[in-house]
């Protein structure tokens, strides 16, 4: 089975034909997230350039499934992750892009190279253990306890979503995307979610700190101007930000903003965390502080403004990086490292299912 990855787009495609793969140049990926950057990929299959309406190109890559998963796996994470950890996100892997071709929003492939659908770098970070991962779970999916695999229907396959970490516990389905939920992703705990497996992150990951427990600060002006560059709305100066409801974890899906001009409730989970942010928060698993001038007497060097200029610092206190819905990345990594297996730490994250084997010919 083939599948079509959208890779780049851009005003005009530099590329590079080699005898059995291809380079992109300049290929941005985590767009609009904090570690957004541009670096040359290659890839093996086929490439087709799409001619859009706008004028821009797109450059398709054309490839087998299981090659496909076998560099999403090491995108993801490090291709010197542990075994079961590779297990595990191959299997996933393959499930997600299997239930989600179609329903991606994409016109003229099935899904894009990054994370707003899975990140797909190409052949530099694939490792040889990628390759026997990928031999070694060919065509498993996860589905949901006792039910039958149909290879005619994508929607018999679990809806697998995942991220880098959960804080300590996961969130469920319905406080991030669609008002609806799937039994198999319940919030669960996760008692493994730590920092120490930072090792097991790519470079461009491995360069975020302080991501299972964080906090960032906001001038009142400091936020209104975020708030306005990133909403397109003039709240006026920002004076409150409340929580109207939050999911299962604590991430919050309901939030109110009230400014001078301006009060507005916007989510779900990605919106509020591209809302507050230059780029995206970490999650939206948040507590909100407000200090008063009083309390600021001893904080003036986080300050970009003048102390008689302000009313409140926002400080947000957070857990977590990512959606938070299904395997949290860290989490299995320390599994995988206190030897759990694949099958096992595929049981923690996803309740009741079971793995069974998709075969489709294309």
């Amino acid at each position: 089975m083939t599948i079509r990855v959208g890779i780049v787009t851009a005003p005009h495609i530099d590329y590079e034909l080699r005898e059995h793969t291809f380079v992109l140049h300049n290929v941005r990926i985590g767009i609009g997230f904090h570690w957004d950057q541009t670096e040359d990929e290659e890839f093996e299959g086929e490439l087709e350039i799409l001619h859009n309406a706008d004028g821009t190109e797109t450059a398709v890559n054309i490839i087998d499934l299981e090659s496909y998963i076998s560099c999403v796996i090491c995108s993801e994470m490090s291709a010197d992750s542990p075994l079961e950890l590779l297990k595990a996100h191959a299997v996933i892997s393959r499930s997600w892009v299997l239930r989600n071709i179609g329903h991606t929003g994409h016109v003229g492939y099935d899904v894009c190279a990054d994370d707003h659908c899975q990140r797909y770098n190409g052949l530099r970070r694939r490792s040889a253990l990628a390759l026997q991962v990928v031999e070694e779970t060919k065509g498993e999916v996860l589905i949901p306890l006792n039910s039958k695999l149909s290879t005619l229907n994508y929607k018999d396959i679990c809806d697998c979503r995942y991220h880098k970490c959960c804080g300590g516990r996961t969130e469920i389905y319905s406080t991030c995307w669609e008002d609806k939920d799937y039994p198999y992703l319940q919030s669960v705990e996760c008692p493994y979610c730590h920092p120490s497996a930072r090792s097991y992150v790519n470079d461009y990951d491995r360069s975020t700190r302080d991501y299972h427990s964080w906090a960032v600060e906001y001038t009142q002006e400091e936020l209104s101007r975020v708030v306005k560059e990133k909403t397109g709305v003039d709240f006026g100066l920002i004076t409150d930000i409340i929580p109207l409801h939050r999911g299962a974890s604590g991430r919050i899906d309901r939030l109110e903003i009230v400014g001078t001009k301006h009060r507005e409730v916007i989510g779900k989970e990605l919106r509020i965390r591209q809302a507050l942010s230059p780029t995206t928060l970490y999650s939206s698993w948040f507590e909100i502080e407000k200090l008063t001038n009083s309390k600021l007497l001893n904080q003036t060097a986080t300050l970009n403004s003048p102390l008689s200029t302000l009313n409140y610092l926002f400080r947000l206190n957070g857990k977590g990086w990512g959606h938070g819905v299904g395997l949290c990345q860290i989490g299995a990594a320390v599994m995988a490292q206190q030897g759990f297996t694949y099958k096992q730490i595929l049981a923690h994250y996803y309740r009741n299912t079971e793995i069974s084997c998709f075969c489709r010919k294309s």
